[in-house]
């Protein structure tokens, strides 16, 4: 078995790279031997799509495009699987093995695991671990709870379009979104989606523990021009609220809110068992006041406090 799939994996590998044009999964299930002996298809599709993933997992950068027709096709483009020559020193190579054993899902462990492999391939160099023995109770993870992370980072690493339904925090029930997903970054402790949302016409951020159900792929091209990294990465933190330029004022109950008392510029001491504090305010900050419930008075700005009653009543409202 082990050697048929072996097998069956160079066979798939092999056409994807020869081909000057996407092929179909028709073509495919016509050109490999083990594809043609599949006993349905049903059978062939689950095939195709284990197959498929076991080569993009190992490193192979497969493209999925639609012709004019609407049919599927698939390809391995050389000029994207051809690895330069690597020159990396011990401690660079130190680092990319450290950066492997931050993932702690398996899936995400054996994509870390195969990318090293292939950068061995092209002659990087094997490095001791600078933590092993000196460190060994300290183990960098960067925790994933929410089940939205796989697919989307699947669809920002293979450029598929997607559909999920996300609950705003000021709504009772979840909308469909249509996005081009760009990138995943975490902020603070919580994974957001940077994208282009296709029924706005505009990038939006999407913050994963508000997606519910599941994230289905679309077939297509991306019809936006995706921004560099560092673009990202401003845009989530301006929709996070890292990025100010007003002050807000707000009441809060005595021994409450330890979060905003930390991140306030100036705390006043209230005698009637309501502090006062002087916030800096950007995007997000209404969200972020609602979850301190009736511990929490805005006094201004005033569409701050608007946005904060509204958030509120869309509660109360279940």
């Amino acid at each position: 078995m082990a050697i048929a799939k072996a097998e069956r994996l160079m066979n798939l590998a092999l056409c994807l790279l020869g081909t000057r044009r996407p092929l179909s999964k028709r073509e495919l299930r016509g050109s490999i031997e083990a594809y043609m002996e599949a006993g349905n298809d049903e059978s062939f599709n689950r095939m195709f799509e284990r197959d498929k993933d076991d080569l993009r997992e190992l490193g192979l950068v497969i493209e999925t495009v639609e012709n004019l027709e609407g049919e599927i096709g698939y390809l391995a483009r050389r000029d994207s699987n051809t690895l330069p020559p690597v020159s990396l020193d011990a401690e660079e190579a130190a680092a990319l093995g450290l950066a492997a054993k931050v993932w702690q899902q398996a899936r995400l462990a054996g994509a870390a695991s195969g990318a090293l492999q292939k950068l061995r391939a092209g002659g990087m160099p094997e490095a001791e671990d600078p933590y092993e023995g000196r460190h060994s109770a300290i183990e960098p993870r960067i925790p994933v709870h929410e089940a939205a992370f796989e697919p989307l980072m699947l669809a920002c690493r293979d450029r598929r379009p997607v559909v999920f339904d996300y609950r705003k925090s000021n709504a009772a029930r979840p909308e469909t979104r249509q996005v081009e997903p760009w990138a995943l970054e975490c902020w603070r402790g919580h994974w957001y989606l940077a994208g282009f949302d296709r029924d706005r016409g505009a990038e939006r951020v999407f913050r994963l523990s508000r997606i519910t159900g599941k994230v289905r792929s679309r077939a297509g091209a991306y019809t936006a021009e995706v921004p560099d990294v560092v673009t990202v990465r401003e845009t989530v933190a301006e929709w996070a609220g890292d990025i100010t330029d007003r002050t807000a004022l707000i009441r809060l109950r005595a021994g409450a809110g330890y979060p905003l008392r930390a991140r306030a510029t100036v705390v006043r001491e209230g005698a009637d068992g309501w502090d006062e504090l002087e916030i800096p305010y950007g995007h997000g900050l209404d969200a972020w006041l609602v979850e301190f419930g009736p511990d929490v008075v805005v006094v201004e700005p005033a569409d701050l406090r608007a946005d904060v009653v509204d958030r509120l009543r869309a509660v109360a409202k279940g």
